[in-house]
């Protein structure tokens, strides 16, 4: 029956973050005690008056454009031009139902080979393996903020014979939580070489200095900017991201709009005309809200890890920290990572799973164990939060940070 699984597809197992969250879900079933860092989810609810669009365009039933409802498209360039200092139109803008089904159908499209820092979002790799792209690795370090130097991708490139190649940026980071700071110099690089970037936002609006950059300002003509609802918006669920294709790539926009069309067809219309309203609205109240609870809750976890044997980098944006456990002895991050969950209930992702050598004890931690719901709205007029409201509100953050640090702190 194996025969009947095309090789490169056979290779692979479910999403690592999906698997840890339904393997989760499962010893909360059974009763044991869990503590969930390792899904990567908004805990917020959707701003109101985004949900009250949805509601008011419920019976929206036929199919869009295949590109995505043309005002949602005006609504999202105006959006980035305004924040991001872009210069698109509707016409750059294809939607999706999420920013992964327009990734995986990139990948499928682009002829050339891939790019990717490591550690990387955990799906990057298995796409590009589905799409038979041949991947190269840039090994990262904390001291580069987990990014490439411009020498490291300089040296990359000129060891790659196929020069068609696409690389990926994701900042703020998932699984770090940390900023890219040499944007322009890797920029300069990608300029020099034509490289094709896809720089992944998604966490863009949960930056917490509010001094937001992205690559596309430094190299536009190459960059394409992937982003959506799912994590600003926390809507998840909802499945609507969207791609940002500058007009010097358009015959890889046109390939992945007719992948699009044979694919999804279109995403849900009840949905698309709700975001307009997620575009165009101001929720910079709501955002600040959100913010000031990620930075509380990821500088609580942070200050309480770091240690003389616990290296983790600072959150800077979106909610996941990427702790290295120096005296950790174990075969590989993901026989560190099931001994964590069994002795503590605590669930992270191995840092293998984004890309690293699996003999490095790091872990990705995602502090979103909380009622977002109750502690939005119990703080909302709250000017400074501070550690009595985190006890109140995120208990499990409180009570798995101390858990992780005991067993860290007994081997």
């Amino acid at each position: 029956m194996n025969k009947l699984i095309k090789e490169q597809i056979s290779q692979l197992k479910p999403s690592a973050t999906l698997a840890i969250n339904e393997e989760s879900n499962r010893l909360k079933k059974n009763g044991k005690k869990i503590y969930k860092f390792g899904f990567g989810q908004s805990p917020f609810p959707i701003p109101e008056s985004v949900v009250s669009a949805l509601k008011k365009n419920a019976n929206k039933h036929i199919y869009l454009q295949m590109q995505g409802l043309e005002e949602l498209r005006s609504a999202i360039a105006d959006y980035l031009n305004k924040t991001n200092d872009n210069n698109f139109n509707k016409e750059d803008i294809v939607i999706g139902p999420g920013t992964k089904e327009l990734m995986f159908l990139t990948q499928i499209a682009f002829d050339g080979e891939v790019l990717l820092p490591a550690p990387s979002w955990v799906s990057y790799l298995p796409q590009a393996l589905i799409a038979k792209n041949k991947v190269h690795w840039i090994k990262t370090t904390s001291d580069s903020n987990w990014f490439p130097t411009a020498d490291q991708l300089e040296n990359k490139i000129k060891n790659i014979k196929n020069k068609n190649l696409l690389l990926f940026i994701n900042s703020p980071n998932n699984p770090s939580g940390t900023v890219c700071k040499n944007l322009q110099e890797i920029a300069e690089i990608a300029k020099k070489h034509k490289l094709i970037i896809l720089s992944d936002e998604i966490y863009s609006q949960l930056t917490f200095d509010d001094q937001y950059k992205s690559i596309s300002n430094y190299y536009p003509e190459g960059t394409i900017i992937s982003t959506g609802l799912s994590k600003w918006c926390g809507a998840g669920g909802w499945r609507l991201g969207f791609f940002a294709i500058p007009d010097q790539i358009k015959e890889l926009k046109n390939s992945l709009k007719i992948l699009c069309s044979e694919s999804f067809t279109s995403v849900s219309a009840p949905v698309q005309y709700a975001a307009v309203e997620a575009y165009k609205g101001d929720h910079s109240a709501y955002l600040s809200a959100v913010k000031k609870i990620l930075s509380l809750v990821g500088s609580y976890a942070y200050e309480n890890l770091k240690s003389n044997v616990i290296n983790v980098a600072k959150p800077e944006g979106g909610f996941y920290l990427f702790p290295e456990f120096t005296n950790a002895k174990f075969s590989s991050s993901s026989e560190m990572c099931k001994d964590i969950l069994k002795k503590t209930g605590v669930a992270l992702l191995p840092g293998t799973d984004f890309g690293l050598d699996s003999r490095k004890m790091l872990a990705r931690l995602s502090y979103t164990d909380f009622d977002g719901s109750n502690f939005l709205k119990k703080t909302l007029s709250s000017k400074n939060l501070d550690k009595a409201d985190l006890e109140k509100y995120a208990p499990n953050i409180v009570e798995g940070v101390s858990k992780l640090k005991e067993w860290s702190n007994s081997l």
